[in-house]
């Protein structure tokens, strides 16, 4: 199959660069509930320019790239030895051209191999069938969002719900939980992938699998496609919204499966994904490896989602430019649009538990640490960031607080919000909170003028600091330097109505 390894490349840069049409529909249908005027609406037109630009410059969608997952179906008697070695050397290729992030790392000694390839990276899943040619699907899933799956064994107490007993209302009541959990930090709207049943390896699993289903297609089980249907309308009336913001809508879809299961236990398996709900496929010859036709695609060319190019100027945006005085930063409030300008240094996990025992490499007074796993390509003797969009901030709770006092950091830019320990850090110090939007990463990725260096890239690409200038990157204060979190309002709040569907439906 001397077509095999470059079909499965097209796969992987179509699947991190091209949104498939139904999850394009159904963000498009997103974008008509939401008010554009607000924060949530505000953040559906970014995404909508967004996909558009990664489709144009045919670049990630998000920066990160996630966990890629395999499936593969192939004709008996085919060389799976063969096809997993070319799938592996496909996923290197992809890395080397910034389709992907590098992000594989040894969990023993947290060193990052660089080109995605470790042990079970990637994910690649066999099954034989009786047909003359092969398909393989892939989805690309990112850690913010898979950080948020979750897994219940019922009968179980649930906050605000009560209890969940085995039965579907039972199901019910764990699904709506998973979405209510998982608020602005999977970046929201999302989708779920459910498994009823299984043990729990194989109920994940399963979940997993359901999100290779269309947003379009219906349960051939009427009892599932009536509680898919229901899951979507009750999640949409929690007010969480597009990246926590509180909004209209925040679930795109819903897909459950049901698996036997062992008398002493009921799982319920929830895989949460992203607006960025990237997967796509392919069907290939069986003898020379050539695509025959594309799966989740439409006939036809790309529709595009933007009505715009950018984002519409209110005029009530605030312009600020590093560094950042105390009194710039205390006069901003919860919902302020900021117009960032100047210096910025990334920073993730690794950085943060690194910074809490040495001291920093450049001054960070008055500055901003963005929390951002970027995708950098080297550019002669220089570095050009292809893909920079924020990564879920409460990984950084245990460090963030200390960071702040020690160093005089202003601003934080990330998503998803941060916690109590946090909020009251930025009270302390005078320091900002500004949720940048999840998942886009060509948008920011041009608000990004140069890179003017790294310092510990033995971290690996994601988690080295980056330095570098920025302009007009457009951000919302949603935690201020006066006590008040947005996110805090908003997960109380959807609490409430979380509780107003705690008895079932009235048939």
């Amino acid at each position: 199959m001397k077509l095999f390894k470059e079909s499965i490349l097209q796969l992987i840069t179509e699947t991190s660069t091209n949104l498939p049409p139904d999850v394009r529909r159904a963000l498009v249908r997103a974008t008509e509930v939401e008010d554009p005027a607000s924060q949530s609406g505000m953040a559906l037109q970014m995404i909508a320019v967004n996909v558009d630009m990664a489709c144009d410059h045919s670049g990630p969608i998000c920066q990160d790239t996630g966990m890629l997952t395999f499936e593969v179906h192939t004709p008996v008697g085919a060389n799976q030895i063969v096809m997993r070695a070319q799938i592996r050397e496909a996923v290197a290729q992809a890395t080397k051209l910034g389709k992907l992030r590098p992000n594989s790392v040894d969990s023993i000694t947290g060193k990052n191999s660089g080109d995605n390839l470790g042990p079970g990276t990637p994910v690649i899943h066999f099954e034989q069938h009786e047909k003359d040619e092969i398909d393989v699907r892939l989805i690309l899933k990112g850690g913010g969002c898979e950080n948020k799956n979750i897994q219940y064994s019922v009968p179980i107490e649930l906050p605000h719900l009560g209890r969940a007993d085995r039965t579907l209302e039972g199901v019910r009541k764990c699904i709506m939980h998973a979405v209510w959990q998982a608020q602005g930090h999977g970046c929201s709207v999302g989708a779920l992938g459910v498994a009823i049943g299984g043990d729990r390896a194989s109920g994940y699993a399963s979940a997993k699998q359901q999100l290779f289903r269309s947003l379009d297609d219906v349960n051939p089980n009427p009892e599932l496609a009536a509680l898919e249907e229901r899951i979507v309308r009750d999640a949409n009336s929690l007010g969480i919204g597009t990246m926590g913001f509180g909004g209209r809508v925040s679930l795109i879809g819903c897909k459950i499966g049901a698996y036997n299961r062992l008398p002493a236990s009921f799982f319920v398996s929830v895989a949460y994904d992203c607006w960025a709900f990237r997967r796509l496929g392919v069907v290939l010859d069986a003898t020379t490896g050539k695509v025959h036709r594309w799966l989740y695609k439409d006939d036809g060319s790309v529709v595009r989602m933007a009505k715009a190019k950018g984002l519409p100027a209110t005029g009530r945006e605030v312009r600020l430019t590093t560094p950042i005085s105390e009194s710039q930063v205390r006069s901003l409030r919860v919902g302020d649009v900021v117009l960032l300008n100047g210096k910025v240094h990334t920073g993730r996990d690794s950085l943060h538990h690194h910074l809490l025992t040495h001291e920093a490499p450049v001054p960070l007074k008055d500055g901003v640490i963005y929390h951002c796993g970027p995708v950098v390509l080297k550019e002669g003797n220089g570095w050009k960031m292809t893909a920079a969009g924020p990564t879920t901030s409460i990984r950084e709770e245990p460090y963030q607080a200390d960071i702040l006092r020690k160093f005089g950091v202003r601003a934080v830019i990330g998503k998803g919000g941060m916690g109590a320990k946090t909020l009251a850090a930025l009270q302390e110090v005078g320091a900002v909170y500004l949720n940048a939007i999840g998942g886009a990463a060509q948008f920011y990725a041009e608000c990004v003028s140069n890179v003017d260096g790294v310092d510990f890239l033995e971290f690996g690409i994601p988690e080295a600091m980056w330095h570098i200038h920025i302009k007009d990157f457009p951000a919302i204060v949603t935690m201020d330097a006066h006590g008040k979190s947005l996110h805090a309002e908003v997960e109380a709040s959807s609490a409430i109505n979380l509780e107003s569907l705690k008895e079932p439906a009235v048939r």
